[in-house]
């Protein structure tokens, strides 16, 4: 394999601005890839051989940088690690099967019976079902408190406590946290910190450079574009970053060849595509805010957002997804809003350049008792959408008919 060409040696860790797309497209990969190829090649291999014992005992005594076995990753793996290291800004990366498994491979390796986790209430539900109901399976413990109460955080924290772990923005409410403030807390106590950044993107946002230990992405969201992917990724320092890899290795929750392949596909328009998200998002939540028939938007890029002003400062953009209450509806009125809209999909995820549609309790808490629903604020009138990149005037007029019809 031929060395990777080095970028200028601040590349990867300018601040945000006219570097995106080319760090996006050019970053982690090698100049001069295989066979002369343009794009990296997918290696369509579960083994990798060796020359002669010699080469094989080289390989594990100098731990040289190349393939063994598939379940410990593989070139296009890392090339996409890489690159996802250098948007985040981040010393390493870490790519899983999915999102949740990017989660999972977190708490379960790093967490011990014993420990304890703090976790920040308002976030996707699978996660905190990951810990009130998988990690007690395993010793640990989860402490829920409320987004934005600092105060609660710190007095949840016990000599158990090993990680603070919350999303920004969070999920679907979209509320804003402090991570400085989360982060200096952390360090103040002895307590590693985690962020899923995945409704943010880097682009908007990197917890890192706030003194975050940890940022994970579903990269099958904003990464990866296209909703035809499924990969999660955490990033840290190198450090942390090697225990979590291990583990992934020996537990097989690595992805495949084929999929790094579309999310670095997915990567080389990442800025083109964050921006229209960002503008659509803006301009939908905007125009909703305004709707006599709306009751609530929650949208960090409105002034009238809790936390706007903290947004405003610390945020280059409030991504995608808008979160928004119909006035005076039940569920089924609210349904009708939903099915009438003409170019949004109906279904989950967000991120993709396709708009998508949800009333969270029908397709996320159906399950779920009314006193749960209230428990986590999911009103039965509540629906999330999530703006792709289609034209923001075509989308504002299909939820304007959509709601003036029902």
């Amino acid at each position: 394999m031929k060395p990777e060409k080095a970028m200028p040696e601040d590349f990867s860790k300018s601040s945000p601005g006219p570097n995106w797309s080319t760090l996006a497209v050019h970053a982690g990969e090698e100049h001069e890839k295989a066979r002369s190829a343009l794009t990296d090649p997918v290696f369509l291999t579960s083994t990798y051989s060796f020359a002669d014992s010699d080469s094989l005992l080289k390989f594990i005594v100098e731990k040289q940088p190349r393939e063994e076995y598939a379940r410990y990753g593989n070139p296009l793996e890392k090339t996409a690690e890489r690159k996802l290291a250098a948007l985040e800004n981040a010393a390493d990366a870490v790519l899983y099967a999915s999102g949740m498994t990017a989660i999972a491979g977190l708490l379960l390796g790093k967490l011990r019976a014993g420990d304890e986790i703090v976790l920040i209430d308002e976030c996707y539900l699978r996660t905190r079902d990951l810990c009130l109901e998988t990690l007690p399976r395993f010793g640990i413990t989860t402490r829920l408190v409320p987004a934005c109460d600092y105060a609660a955080l710190e007095a949840a924290i016990s000599p158990a406590t090993r990680l603070i772990f919350g999303e920004l923005p969070t999920n679907p409410h979209l509320s804003v946290l402090d991570l400085e403030r989360i982060a200096a807390l952390g360090q103040r106590r002895g307590v590693e910190t985690a962020i899923d950044a995945t409704l943010a993107t880097p682009y908007n946002i990197r917890p890192l450079d706030y003194g975050i230990d940890y940022v994970l992405h579903s990269c099958t969201k904003y990464f990866g574009g296209h909703n035809d992917l499924l990969a999660g990724v955490v990033l840290g320092s190198r450090e942390k970053m090697e225990p979590l890899r291990n583990f992934r290795g020996l537990l097989g929750l690595m992805g495949s060849p084929q999929v790094a392949h579309l999310l670095l596909r997915g990567l080389k328009t990442f800025e083109l595509r964050i921006e229209r998200h960002n503008a659509n998002g803006q301009a939908v939540a905007e125009f909703l805010a305004g709707h006599p028939r709306i009751e609530t938007v929650y949208y960090p890029g409105l002034s009238s957002h809790p936390q706007h002003e903290l947004a405003r400062r610390t945020m280059r953009g409030c991504g995608g997804v808008v979160t928004f209450t119909v006035k005076n509806a039940d569920w089924r009125q609210t349904a009708d809003v939903v099915d009438a809209v003409r170019v949004p999909h109906i279904a989950p995820s967000l991120g993709g350049v396709e708009s998508l549609i949800e009333q969270p309790l029908v397709l996320s808490y159906y399950d779920y008792s009314p006193e749960q629903r209230r428990q986590w604020n999911i009103p039965d009138n509540m629906i999330r959408l999530a703006c792709g990149i289609e034209n923001a005037e075509d989308l504002i007029a299909d939820l304007n008919q959509a709601l003036e019809v029902h």
